[in-house]
């Protein structure tokens, strides 16, 4: 099954990689967040307290036997720049701003908050280097995973076809309505493929986000991917969804650590 409970916390994790990674995204449940956080918001820029947010955070790390001080995080900007954590980040420094996060450290536990947006983690189990990608639909314009695999490649000489992904849970075609601005920015991107990632139905045009990664890693080359098929804004007992709760939610977390 690839949900699992564990002091409380409700997570997801892909059964595609190895147990050389310890792996999980975080369900709303298990926290200590009032409404409209509620419970285990780990966004610390949504209005929440930062005192509920830290001890959210805890608790997660926690609940994988994470160590809360090997952390590295960044500030989403919806981009394709790489941060290369070489070792946790000090709690009293800022966070850099990437969308991108790769480590080969075992003593570094990356981490990387969602409200709807694609968390997509990412394994090279031959030159043991983990990573986690953000993919809102702007990311995935620019090319947020193709600048992954092409920085795995870079950094720690990985062959795509070696690395495992797991597209994670977030917002599904079902109820991903986009304008006609994003509509042509994807036909023009993708060409003779954008018919699998834009479906037409009642005069409106919806973006599958997760296939629309899926061909992204592809055509990089990665052949091991997992799409966990799950919509935060059809199960809102179990996700944070900024579009389905109109922007007055929490973000949930993604956890990625060698074992």
């Amino acid at each position: 099954m690839p949900f699992h409970e564990q002091n409380g916390l409700r997570y997801y994790s892909f059964d595609i990689f190895s147990s050389a990674v310890t792996q999980a995204v975080f369900t709303r449940r298990g926290g200590v967040s009032p409404a409209p956080w509620h419970s285990l918001n780990l966004g610390g820029s949504v209005g929440d307290e930062p005192a509920h947010v830290a001890e959210n955070r805890v608790r997660a790390f926690h609940a994988l036997g994470c160590k809360p001080a090997s952390l590295h995080d960044v500030w989403l900007v919806h981009g394709t720049d790489i941060v290369y954590a070489d070792a946790p980040r000090p709690l009293d420094q800022p966070s850099a701003k990437a969308d991108i996060i790769f480590t080969d450290n075992p003593n570094v536990t990356l981490f990387m908050r969602f409200g709807d947006c694609v968390p997509i983690l990412l394994h090279d189990p031959k030159k043991n280097v983990i990573g986690i990608a953000h993919a809102g639909w702007m990311g995935t314009m620019r090319g947020v995973v193709k600048a992954a695999v092409e920085g795995m490649r870079s950094r720690y000489g990985s062959k795509p076809e070696n690395i495992v992904a797991g597209i994670g849970p977030s917002i599904g075609v079902d109820h991903y309505e986009v304008g006609e601005d994003v509509v042509s920015q994807f036909q023009e991107k993708y060409k003779q493929d954008a018919d699998q990632i834009l479906q037409s139905r009642n005069g409106s045009i919806y973006l599958d986000l997760w296939t629309a990664n899926a061909i992204q890693l592809q055509n990089a080359g990665v052949e091991q991917i997992q799409i966990s098929g799950v919509c935060t804004a059809c199960h809102l007992d179990d996700w944070f969804s900024h579009r389905a709760e109109k922007g007055k939610t929490g973000r949930f977390g993604a956890l990625l650590a060698l074992a």
